[in-house]
């Protein structure tokens, strides 16, 4: 009895496998991918000089749009689909919680997505890497100024936007009765996570209804504005500026909110089903 128990594979590495397949099987995947990287690839290697900071600011703008829009269109079918096939329902007869469900999906779906993100930016590194007509200096690389240090730091924010979004996209799969239902509100989710909030905490700045504190507060509520403080502080940031962009702290706990309220959403939606 012990040995079948050891042997009984784990639920949660069976559903991220199942994810995982049907994401590298699907065209339409590869197709996005394959957007992407032309994408950024294109805009990392014919921007201007070959340098890491400008780089970076040239992609800035890009990735917001383009990190939201990949994520969201990885994560809003999944759960919605298994609710229409009725696999929701074959899924209970088996010994696998909400939880485990849920983890499952988000642990193959954020395997893809960081794949997604990781090969064209490692690319522009490597390219840049190649290409640099600089050699940081030793104390210049261990501050991160114009080093591949900086360009790390970008890379491992830029996942972890990524990944909340994905997080958020599930969520709404959850929420949805179906993949038309799911795909309408992934459509809302985008502009409402890359134009609305930070329209509303711009509005309340222009309005004085925020001082710099509320503002910096404010910023970190909107997953995008938190992405973008954290990328102008702990990336593109120069030493000794006086004017903060953004509460690094208040950012990240913001984006860790997004991604794990999501996720308890989610376990919630299913359960009560």
């Amino acid at each position: 009895m012990t040995a079948d128990t050891n042997s009984r594979p784990n639920p949660i590495q069976v559903v991220a496998t199942r994810e995982l397949f049907t994401v590298a099987r699907a065209r339409g995947y590869l197709a996005l991918f394959a957007g992407f990287l032309a994408v950024v690839v294109g805009l990392g290697i014919t921007g201007g000089e070959p340098r890491y900071l400008p780089t970076i600011a040239d992609l800035l703008l890009p990735i917001e749009l383009l990190v939201p829009t990949v994520a969201l269109a990885v994560g809003y079918r999944p759960i919605a689909s298994d609710t229409q096939r009725g696999e929701l329902a074959v899924l209970d007869t088996y010994p696998l919680t909400s939880s485990q469900y849920v983890l499952g999906i988000f642990l193959g779906r954020a395997i893809a997505l960081v794949a997604m993100l990781t090969v064209p930016l490692v690319l522009v590194g490597g390219y840049l890497t190649v290409t640099t007509t600089e050699t940081p200096s030793l104390l210049a690389t261990q501050q991160g100024i114009d080093s591949p240090i900086i360009f790390a730091r970008f890379l491992v924010l830029t996942i972890l936007f990524g990944l909340t979004i994905l997080s958020l996209s599930l969520a709404l799969s959850a929420l949805a009765r179906s993949r038309r239902t799911a795909l309408i509100l992934a459509g809302a989710a985008l502009i409402f996570v890359v134009v609305v909030l930070d329209l509303l905490v711009l509005r309340g700045f222009t309005s004085g209804q925020l001082g710099t504190d509320g503002l910096l507060t404010a910023l970190a509520l909107s997953p995008t504005s938190a992405y973008r403080g954290l990328v102008f502080e702990t990336v593109l940031g120069t030493p000794g500026l006086s004017a903060a962009q953004a509460a690094p702290l208040l950012s990240a706990a913001g984006l860790l909110f997004w991604l794990l309220g999501s996720l308890a959403v989610t376990v919630a939606a299913l359960a009560w089903e």
